[in-house]
């Protein structure tokens, strides 16, 4: 998985190569990881805002959604920072993923309806435990509706002393399939059931975005439940 993808002329990846390699993946294996797979131009930005952030802007990450929303150290200690386009960068970001969820519907009928995203920080010693981002068969349980989890990587020169890496299993959570360093401009894409994953402690600090493209099951009338 070590393939790169070259940089056009006009500074853009080719992205229907890159689309089309994440899809091939996806409905091989069920994940996909690409090293030098965001668009330069993007990685350069966000690596920018992120440097120039200030603390308050990151709040400690929490496990459940709404009211069983808790903080617990004990299974994550990430800050994170919800992406809502307010800046350049963002909706450079934002768009880019939904060109990515166009694609993959077309190719994969995956009916993906709407994208979450958020920046996280891992100070040194920060982790998060193993664990899914949906709950098989249970759509309802976690109010997500999450189908597909996506994560970015922007952190240059990072040396494996570092720790910091995403380790993917199989679906029993036993068997590591793979180990990802989070180095600058890599992308993970995989399914959010079927892939139990965590986040080793970092050793310095340590920067993404995580995402997720959910399905639109409406509750009530009221369509992707509230973060």
């Amino acid at each position: 998985m070590s393939m790169a993808f070259a940089l056009k002329s006009d500074g853009t990846d080719d992205e229907e190569f890159l689309f089309e390699r994440i899809a091939g993946d996806l409905h091989a294996q069920g994940w996909s990881v690409v090293p030098n797979a965001l668009p330069i131009h993007i990685s350069f930005a966000i690596f920018s805002q992120l440097q120039t952030s200030t603390d308050d802007a990151f709040a400690p990450a929490g496990v459940g959604r709404s009211v069983d929303h808790v903080i617990d150290p004990s299974i994550r200690r990430d800050e994170i920072s919800w992406i809502e386009g307010i800046t350049q960068a963002e909706r450079d970001w934002l768009q880019w993923s939904d060109r990515l969820r166009i694609y993959l519907n077309r190719r994969l009928f995956l009916g993906l309806f709407s994208f979450e995203s958020h920046f996280a920080h891992y100070r040194p010693g920060a982790f998060y435990r193993k664990h899914v981002d949906a709950f098989r068969n249970q759509p309802f349980k976690d109010g997500t509706n999450r189908v597909l989890s996506v994560v970015a990587y922007f952190n240059p020169d990072w040396l494996p002393e570092h720790g910091g890496e995403l380790v993917m299993y199989d679906e029993s959570g036993v068997h590591s399939i793979q180990s990802v360093a989070p180095e600058f401009g890599t992308l993970v894409v995989f399914l959010s059931e079927d892939v139990p994953h965590e986040v080793k402690p970092a050793r310095r600090d340590r920067f993404s975005i995580a995402g997720w493209y959910r399905v639109n099951n409406s509750i009530n009338q009221q369509i992707d439940p509230p973060r």
